[in-house]
């Protein structure tokens, strides 16, 4: 009884693994985003492909550029309140799109909704809102936490209300609210979305948990 005793103690104070930051592969409640084969569920001008091994893809066309061709950037269908949104991404050097979440308008996503930044930011000391991890125009991560171009990282986002959390490759690197990183006018419910920044980016294990 002893032992046992002493086992539960130990597990409790043992620190966190980076994976157990992020849910396990069968957590209950998660759902996948995209079927594997097409976009259905989605909506977007952009060349975004579906790969052979699921993954989903941004191959830009011939003379595309910059990040204001709103309706190039692939957003879902259904509107979302709170929920846990659980991703894998893979960027180039240089390269760079972003995840939006609760766009009232796919119009206006940066001024209607809120941007989890994906950059190639490898290396830099101190990360600010602009950096891979961070909300745009928002607030940085308390740390630089992705890899070098070409490796797989994973988000974790959580958005309950105003507030928000975001788990980056194991470890939380955001937790504030909206209303305390001035964007108290941004709706509860919204669309998500990728930017389309006309350079390659890759995304996998799309699957969200929608919260009560």
């Amino acid at each position: 009884m002893k032992t046992i005793a002493f086992l539960a103690l130990l597990l409790a104070v043992l620190p966190l693994q980076a994976e157990d930051l992020h849910p396990a592969a069968d957590a209950p409640g998660f759902v996948p985003m995209f079927n594997g084969k097409d976009l259905t569920g989605w909506k977007t001008t952009g060349n975004w492909l579906v790969e052979d091994d699921g993954s989903v893809s941004l191959h830009p066309r011939e003379g595309e550029k910059g990040w204001q061709r709103y309706d190039a950037y692939i957003a879902t269908e259904k509107l979302y309140g709170d929920f846990v949104l659980d991703l894998e991404f893979k960027i180039n050097a240089k390269g760079n799109s972003g995840v939006f979440m609760r766009v009232g308008d796919m119009k206006e996503p940066v001024k209607t909704g809120f941007e989890v930044q994906i950059l190639d930011t490898f290396g830099l000391e101190k990360p600010g809102h602009h950096d891979c991890g961070g909300i745009v125009h928002g607030i940085g991560p308390s740390k630089n936490m992705v890899k070098p171009a070409g490796e797989w990282n994973r988000y974790t986002i959580t958005v309950k209300g105003r507030h928000v959390t975001v788990v980056f490759n194991g470890e939380q690197v955001i937790d504030t609210s909206l209303d305390d990183i001035k964007m108290a006018d941004r709706p509860n419910v919204g669309h998500i979305a990728f930017q389309d920044e006309a350079l390659r980016v890759w995304y996998r294990n799309v699957r969200i948990k929608e919260l009560k």
